[in-house]
């Protein structure tokens, strides 16, 4: 720009050596006219370039909403397509209602009252299977509690059952042991229907009619009672049995009724007189001639049965609070 100024001044001067004076004002004035054409053109390039940034902003923003409402209408379009779908799909729904409502119009009274009946009864059945079914299903909720009750129920007798049958065979085997040794000698000791049955023939025990134990007969029973004077949970039950031949006295025993009590009766007081056995756990009773083992063999018949039971309070216990 300086640069500019110094060739103006130095045309001037050169000019003004050389052309007359009006001519040089008039130059004067014409370079007083273009400079102040250059700043106000300066001034509107410069307004031209903040407005171009601005309008270039303004673009930018505006194109990104463009973007964002093509994104809509795509939005929309599929939207509104959509709805199209739908109406189309109601409107064929209602054209059928409408068919299905014209005809219902044609229809007699009388058709349009059995419809009418029809439909109660329909609607009375559908409530009466619901009401069963409410109730089916009431009942069935009731039996499942009840069945988690039995099966608890169940398992508590299976266990206590399990016990049983454990202790009776542990005490089977104690019981056969402590009498091994009268095995040959008319003894025999099983097990069956969760009891122990020790059999004695009467030979061992007693002499022809008489109810007084022998000494070797003592022997067995008091190795009997010992073994079960520490079992507190058991029953027993001592039953005299005769044979059939028949007992006729006028002293006691009289007959063989009383001949099979008295005999239970001697051994029960033998096995409580020689162990801490419990009174309370053992009783005689007397079978006389009914109950044989083997009709054939006498011998066999005239015996005494100790039966060892376990005590089922605890069964009965459970099976009580069913």
């Amino acid at each position: 720009m300086k640069k500019m100024l110094l060739l103006s001044v130095f045309a001037i001067h050169v000019f003004s050596s050389c052309v007359p004076a009006k001519k040089y004002n008039e130059l004067l004035e014409r370079e007083k006219t273009c400079s102040e054409e250059l700043a106000k053109y300066k001034k509107s390039s410069s307004d031209y370039e903040v407005l171009s940034k601005d309008l270039q902003t303004k673009y930018d923003i505006a194109a990104k909403e463009v973007s964002r409402l093509r994104g809509d209408t795509n939005n929309l379009g599929n939207q509104i397509r959509l709805l199209k779908r739908e109406q189309e799909t109601l409107e064929a729904q209602y054209a059928t209602l409408e068919n299905s409502f014209d005809k219902l119009k044609n229809l007699s009274a009388k058709e349009t009252a059995t419809l009418q009946s029809e439909l109660e009864q329909k609607t009375k059945e559908l409530q009466r299977k619901e009401d069963a079914l409410l109730k089916l299903d009431q009942e069935l909720q009731a039996k499942q509690v009840l069945l988690v009750e039995r099966e608890k129920r169940v398992n508590e007798l299976e266990e206590a059952i399990r016990k049983k049958d454990a202790k009776i065979q542990l005490l089977k085997a104690r019981v056969a042991n402590a009498l091994r040794n009268f095995e040959n000698q008319g003894l025999t000791v099983v097990q069956k229907n969760g009891k122990i049955y020790v059999s004695l023939e009467a030979k061992l025990l007693f002499g022809s009619g008489s109810t007084k134990i022998e000494e070797e007969g003592k022997s067995a029973l008091v190795e009997l009672a010992r073994v079960l004077e520490t079992e507190r949970d058991l029953e027993i039950v001592v039953e005299g049995h005769t044979d059939t031949d028949k007992l006729n006295s006028s002293v006691s025993p009289k007959n063989n009724w009383e001949l099979s009590v008295l005999r239970a009766t001697s051994v029960v007081e033998l096995m409580l007189a020689n162990s801490n056995m419990a009174p309370t756990q053992i009783m005689a009773a007397g079978r006389s001639e009914f109950h044989p083992v083997d009709p054939s063999d006498k011998s066999k018949n005239r015996r005494i049965e100790i039966i060892i039971s376990p005590n089922l309070n605890e069964l009965f216990e459970i099976i009580s609070n069913e």
